[in-house]
């Protein structure tokens, strides 16, 4: 369960760095709220997934979904341009990712 609280905690880790894009500076208060809320949202399960699951491990994958998420979301909804050398970085860090989870006892 504490890897579940992980994934999502991460997930909304990319909802409120979206969300603080979209609100302009913290000038639009509808996109503001949504931001702080999906910050408490993330910060709650992370807390409740390090409970049992070590520091050094869930909060580099907790940074790791909210990066390669954000990157995503930035491409595809705000036409962010990557070059191909930056996707082999992205690539490593999903491997990176996937590789601490895999590695994990």
């Amino acid at each position: 369960m504490n890897w579940i609280y992980l994934i999502t905690a991460g997930l909304f880790e990319v909802v409120w760095a979206t969300f603080m894009k979209l609100s302009h500076g913290f000038s639009k208060l509808d996109y503001t709220i949504f931001t702080i809320l999906g910050m408490i949202v993330s910060f709650i399960l992370l807390a409740k997934a390090t409970k049992s699951l070590p520091l050094s491990i869930a909060y580099p994958i907790w940074t790791g979904i909210g990066a390669v998420g954000s990157i995503i979301v930035g491409v595809t909804f705000f036409g962010d341009k990557i070059g191909g050398l930056t996707w082999v970085f992205i690539a490593l860090l999903l491997v990176s990712i996937v590789g601490i989870k895999i590695t994990t006892s």
